[in-house]
């Protein structure tokens, strides 16, 4: 008799989701499904708000990556008001973008995926959390949080603090970067490089044991997109977007914001509130492309910094062409983290990055901007129209985590048909089907919208469970 196994909740995401997986009468997996169960909808909240508003509305989205969308909400208001920023404004965004990657990057290994790593997918699941991993290896949770917190540090030193600043503007940046600031930041660069190059060594170290998991996390054919600079390195913003396929074959090149976003349509699907992004070339499902750090380093070049370049050339030694495990996620995190705090430095090193010329002065000159941001989890889309008096009438939020949103399906069907047969599991197989999903890293809660009419139910149940009234509303 067919059979549906339930994963309620998702644990160690942010935000809420379920899987799904179905059995036929053999018990043998015929689909798999990741649900996200909530819906908030953040386009509506920001329509009658003047655009210059939406980088500190914007930053409410999430308290994980509330730079992220600062900065793609404040590039987007950079075209609407049509103006070319000052270097050292442009400057001081690379860089608490890069403090955003470091610390989310950090958070995603140490606190929600090392349990796994350092602890085993069948370990005791009460222990299968960041207090587990400091009961088990003090000094490695120590450094991790030691890791995170310079991240955070960074971000509070330029954005006034460490959750939810509101620091990029239209134009630039609101306050220029102090030299006491930037001393702070370079003080602990040090301890943070090192500990970023040893959790690395870590992780290569272990690889063999995991191949396993290589083989069956979300190991698949896919297009990847990502930023790059003008030469192809490594960007994470101010670059220009690139598609590449499985064999890392550039597919288009150089693109804006808006030669992006045309190339890429969104399918919904009645079961869950998160979209799925496709290239439209290639149609739905076909289409299918990942995004986040494993898309960003087979999109790159290079990295074009000395530790990471280096890292680089040994990653790429797992593929033929694109590495395609997105157990690898991980293994690209961490190669990320060590760019970023190596950018960091370089950039905190020109004494140019403390010009108080951060802010180009302007009103509306524009409609419509397309404003692009790389987050921890990938390219960030933030798309307004406004009207003369610059007030919002229309947005529409591109989030990495749903343009992953086939890719992290496809994962989970892969990883239970290897782990699920003849209808038997334990709750560590379950694990490793989360583990999936857990690679990507989802971000949940600001990547649910609609398009259209999206299906609804609504049923309200007495004090007893019993339903005394229904509605919905079809596909």
């Amino acid at each position: 008799m067919a059979r549906t196994l339930i994963i309620d909740p998702v644990t160690r995401v942010e935000g809420h989701a379920k899987i799904t997986v179905h059995l036929d009468d053999r018990g043998d997996v015929v689909d798999a499904r990741f649900h996200v169960t909530e819906f908030r909808g953040f386009e509506a909240f920001c329509e009658g708000r003047h655009f210059q508003e939406m980088p500190t509305i914007t930053s409410r989205i999430c308290g994980i990556c509330p730079v992220s969308h600062m900065i793609a909400s404040a590039d987007a208001g950079d075209r609407i008001l049509a103006v070319d920023l000052p270097d050292a404004a442009l400057a001081l965004r690379r860089v608490i973008n890069l403090a955003q990657i470091v610390q989310s990057h950090a958070l995603s290994f140490f606190y929600l995926s090392s349990p796994d790593l350092l602890l085993g997918y069948d370990g005791d699941p009460a222990a299968r959390n960041i207090l587990g991993v400091a009961r088990a290896d003090p000094e490695f949770a120590r450094r991790g949080i030691r890791l995170r917190q310079f991240g955070q540090a960074a971000i509070e030193v330029l954005g006034g603090k460490r959750i939810h600043p509101t620091w990029a503007v239209p134009g630039g940046v609101n306050a220029p970067l102090t030299q006491e600031g930037r001393d702070r930041i370079l003080v602990a660069l040090p301890e943070a490089l090192q500990t970023a190059t040893d959790m690395l060594d870590w992780f290569k170290r272990r690889l063999d044991a995991h191949q396993p998991d290589a083989r069956a996390f979300g190991n698949m054919p896919t297009l990847f997109l990502g930023m790059v600079a003008p030469d192809g390195a490594l960007e994470h913003y101010g670059g220009r977007l690139r598609f590449v396929d499985a064999t890392g074959a550039i597919v288009a090149d150089q693109l804006t914001g808006e030669a992006a976003r045309a190339l890429i349509d969104e399918a919904t699907e009645s079961w869950t509130y998160l979209k799925y992004p496709y290239y439209k070339p290639l149609g739905y499902p076909g289409g299918m492309y990942r995004v986040g750090p494993l898309a960003r380093l087979n999109a790159a070049s290079t990295c074009g910094t000395p530790l990471a370049d280096a890292e680089l050339a040994e990653f790429r030694q797992l593929g033929r062409g694109a590495v395609l495990s997105s157990f690898h996620y991980h293994y690209a995190r961490l190669i990320e983290i060590v760019y970023g705090l190596e950018r960091i430095g370089r950039m905190l090193d020109d004494p140019r990055i403390l010009s108080t010329d951060v802010l180009a002065r302007a009103s509306r000159n524009r409609a419509e901007g397309i404003g692009v941001s790389e987050a921890p989890r990938g390219t960030l889309f933030h798309h307004y129209k406004v009207d003369a008096d610059g007030v919002i009438r229309w947005v529409d939020l591109l989030i990495a985590t749903g343009q992953n949103n086939l890719a992290m399906n496809r994962a989970i069907l892969q990883i239970a048909r290897q782990v699920v047969h003849d209808g038997a599991f334990t709750e560590g197989t379950l694990n490793r089907i989360e583990a999936g999903i857990r690679a990507f890293d989802p971000c949940l809660s600001c990547s649910t919208h609609a398009v259209g009419a999206m299906p609804l139910v609504v049923e309200l149940h007495d004090a007893d469970g019993r339903i005394v009234g229904r509605l919905s509303r079809d596909e």
